[in-house]
């Protein structure tokens, strides 16, 4: 399967390069480029892209409010957005998340890196790093504002199993890892979160981080060494 990226950063230097390199790729091609929030929502339906590469800063509308917008579509469920940004927005990329945004690089990324991003946010897996962010995103997830906190009620529909995948999946561990810890396959580790995911409405895993936070299943103190 190949893999449709749509760009969507202002700057048309770097919206070329990542062009150049992700064409390069047997497994993946760019559909179009948007140099705006409006037009990549409105390019990654048109162009039935499988992931939007969003820059969190653009004009006229924001990625944070792109990726909403995409979130919100039925007709866009299964688009992922990797949201690029640097150390020094680490609170747009919580407000990123929130928005469905399936994980983030910083934009100092290495070119190998992104291509794997790439391939891994398109299979439904979470990317929550580097570590010290994955932290800093961690305490901000846990105290949300009164309004925005997420009813504990909610989790009331997952089995014991279920709950455990998902406290191993919001520390940041993979389908391998979470089969090594609790002696299953990585199958049935894939099973649980799954099921965790569509009875939580979460889009994917990182949804699924979002909410174990939101609702205090897992705290900062709790994340997994």
């Amino acid at each position: 399967m190949t893999i449709r990226v749509l760009l969507a950063d202002d700057q048309a230097l770097l919206r070329g390069t990542f062009r150049l390199l992700i064409d390069a790729q047997p497994d993946m091609e760019v559909v179009a480029e948007a140099s705006n929030g409006r037009q990549a929502a409105q390019l990654a339906r048109s162009e039935r892209a499988d992931l939007v590469v969003m820059d969190i800063r653009m004009p006229e509308v924001d990625g944070i409010e792109a990726t909403r917008l995409i979130g919100q579509d039925e007709d866009m469920a299964g688009v992922k957005v990797l949201v690029l940004t640097t150390f020094e927005e680490d609170e747009y990329v919580v407000e990123a998340l929130r928005a469905g945004a399936s994980g983030f690089l910083g934009k100092g990324v290495e070119p190998a890196q992104l291509l794997d991003a790439i391939r891994l946010v398109t299979a439904g897996e979470a990317l929550l790093s580097p570590t010290a962010t994955k932290g800093l995103i961690a305490r901000v997830l846990s105290q949300p504002s009164p309004g925005d906190l997420a009813d504990p009620g909610r989790l009331a529909t997952l089995t014991p199993r279920e709950r455990e995948v998902m406290t191993l999946v919001a520390a940041g561990l993979s389908n391998d890892d979470i089969a090594e810890r609790l002696f299953v396959t990585p199958v049935t580790a894939k099973t649980h979160a799954n099921r965790a995911m569509a009875k939580l409405g979460a889009r994917d895993r990182a949804q699924l981080v979002v909410i174990a936070y939101e609702t205090g299943l897992v705290r900062p103190r709790e994340r997994q060494g």
